[in-house]
């Protein structure tokens, strides 16, 4: 008889999470800079955000069978919403994408995805390093992503400059606007999962 049920490896799940986020983001990119099948790319975002509920709701679940965890439950919980915001943001811009039938993309959203994609790629590599233990290379990384964001926010801010200096079309600015406002929402989630992250290493640190 077991009286102790084999240990959950809730780290295991944070990295097939962040690297289904790295994947959505990844075809964001693509997205952005082909511009091309806007609804059979948005279809398969939409499958990857599926896999990312599934992966969210997994760790919820066994967060409520389990007693022992190798960090505090809230944090867990807290990293896992985080995570899931971020991926739900990238559809949100992908959503609006296919449903305003934007013809063709533009410098600033092709921008800011790639520094969204830099961005995940980093958080990946920090949960990564929380697995390990390895806390001061945790705290590299969330600096790095703390640089990133701030890029994020600047071509955020030419992005709204351009669409009203050089967009004509009142309706083309507001759905642009949108789609941008859903990317820095995205890249502020990833800013919300660094601040987890050291919470985490200054408590085990």
């Amino acid at each position: 008889m077991k009286f102790f049920p084999k240990a959950i490896d809730f780290f295991e799940i944070f990295d097939r999470a962040a690297l289904n986020l790295t994947k959505a983001a990844s075809l964001l990119v693509s997205l952005m800079e082909g511009f091309d099948n806007i609804e059979a790319r948005a279809k398969e975002i939409y499958e990857v955000e599926q896999e990312g509920d599934v992966l969210t709701h997994e760790i919820m679940k066994k967060l409520n069978k389990t007693f022992i965890t190798p960090i505090d439950r809230e944090d867990l919980y807290a990293l896992a919403s985080r995570l899931d915001d971020v991926l739900d943001l990238i559809w949100s811009a992908v959503d609006r994408l296919a449903v305003f039938k934007l013809k063709e993309s533009t410098k600033e959203a092709v921008s800011m995805s790639k520094n969204l994609l830099m961005t995940v790629e980093v958080v990946h590599k920090a949960i990564k390093k929380l697995k390990e233990k390895n806390y001061s290379h945790v705290q590299e990384y969330c600096i790095e992503i703390n640089r990133l964001e701030n890029r994020i926010d600047r071509d955020f801010r030419d992005a709204l400059g351009r669409l009203f200096d050089d967009f004509q079309d009142p309706v083309l600015i507001i759905k642009w606007k949108e789609i941008y406002e859903h990317l820095e929402d995205a890249s502020d989630s990833c800013e919300d999962v660094a601040n987890i992250l050291e919470a985490i290493v200054l408590k085990h640190a």
